[in-house]
């Protein structure tokens, strides 16, 4: 059976980037950062090395204002490169979600008016199948729902549920169950 194929979600789309640079400022509050103990601690250490920065740009004796300014920049890169890639995972998982709840709903299923290999067949929903309904699955495509094999036999792809590698299913064994795509 071919691959499932979910729309793609492109690396660096401009909708994902802008959400997650505005997620990742929003996250630089310290109450949402508490709940990540080493970049709480990291910003913390940029809220420190910026106060003493500021202070060292204030005193005439600007003594080592450029190393700690640096440090600071770095801590403050550090926690907003964190922030970022956290925003963009949940961006890109939440996107990922979207796109698997549409292609649920766009399944088609060949709902048989009998059970014979040669029945007419007419093309429904998976969400509009019943229990007890006999569906005709060919080459490539995906099984619209969980069932039972009861005629035939095929190589199915299972892969994106089970996790396993593609496994023969056929009717009358003790390997007859097929798990297909969720509703």
């Amino acid at each position: 059976m071919a691959r499932k194929r979910y729309p793609g979600i492109a690396a660096f789309e401009p909708e994902l980037i802008r959400g997650a640079l505005i997620g990742a400022v929003l996250k630089l509050d310290p109450r949402s950062l508490v709940r990540n103990p080493v970049m709480f601690l990291v910003e913390i250490g940029g809220i420190i090395t910026t106060l003493i920065t500021l202070a060292g740009l204030a005193s005439p004796a600007a003594g080592d204002v450029f190393f700690s300014g640096m440090v600071s920049l770095w801590l403050w890169l550090t926690v907003l490169f964190a922030n970022v890639a956290e925003s963009l995972s949940e961006g890109r998982g939440k996107a990922r979600a979207a796109s698997l709840r549409e292609s649920r709903a766009a399944v088609p299923a060949h709902r048989l008016r009998e059970e014979a290999f040669g029945a007419q067949a007419d093309e429904v929903a998976s969400s509009d199948l019943r229990q007890g309904d006999l569906v005709l699955v060919r080459e490539g495509e995906i099984v619209p729902g969980d069932g039972e094999v009861v005629k035939g036999a095929a190589l199915v792809n299972e892969a994106a549920i089970t996790g396993e590698a593609p496994v023969v299913r056929e009717a009358g064994g003790d390997r007859s169950a097929v798990t297909g795509e969720p509703r």
